[in-house]
């Protein structure tokens, strides 16, 4: 009994952990609005002690991590016809490029965190720069929602300890941290265009 219930944990386990990389993977490759939701899941069930809550981090940023890579290579072949193709669509994808140059001119490379990665290859973001980027976006993702989904699973069970509590306070940090840093790059690309006026570089007209 006892080999058997152990038998059915693992194999829950497999098929979650499949499903927090390829859900993250669509997430990051341009299906929007399920990252947060899967990493949050996943976390909830290692602080039932369901999954391991390591592993499901690192899952979950090497799905990101792929989804971004095949989202950016989409966009830089295919992007374009997506783009032009005829039909009732055609408008409102569009407009939404022109928002997304727009994104990219006022946050520079910080666009990345809020535009899907089909719009850095459409837009010829410099592929070196992309894969750091992107890196930086799954990571920040999966390390503030995961350890604070996990410390909340384990406050709501009142099952809390130390670790769990370190691990929310860390994830928020970290999402904290995020956006601190980002208004501060702001400021300084901010700063820097109304002094130089010069186009930021990180998206070239050239294919990787």
């Amino acid at each position: 009994m006892a080999a058997a219930a152990s038998s059915s944990a693992e194999s829950y386990g497999a098929w979650a952990y499949l499903a927090v990389f390829a859900l993250m993977a669509l997430t990051f490759a341009g299906v929007p609005a399920i990252g947060a939701a899967v990493v949050g899941w996943a976390a909830v069930l290692a602080s039932q002690g369901k999954l391991n809550i390591w592993w499901v981090l690192i899952v979950a940023a090497l799905g990101a991590e792929v989804g971004g890579i095949a989202g950016y290579h989409i966009g830089d072949r295919w992007g374009r016809q997506l783009l032009e193709r005829p039909g009732s669509w055609q408008e409102r994808r569009q407009h939404a490029i022109a928002r997304a140059e727009a994104l990219y001119a006022k946050w520079g490379r910080l666009a990345v965190f809020f535009t899907p990665t089909i719009v850095s290859g459409l837009l010829k973001m410099k592929y070196s720069e992309f894969l750091v980027w992107n890196f930086v976006v799954g990571s920040v993702y999966v390390l503030s929602v995961g350890p604070a989904a996990y410390g909340v699973g384990k406050v709501s069970a009142s099952e809390q300890d130390a670790g769990s509590l370190a691990a929310l306070l860390i994830g928020l940090a970290i999402a904290a941290g995020c956006v601190m840093l980002a208004a501060r790059y702001y400021r300084r690309r901010r700063a820097g265009r109304l002094l130089g006026g010069v186009s930021p570089p990180e998206v070239s007209e050239e294919s990787p």
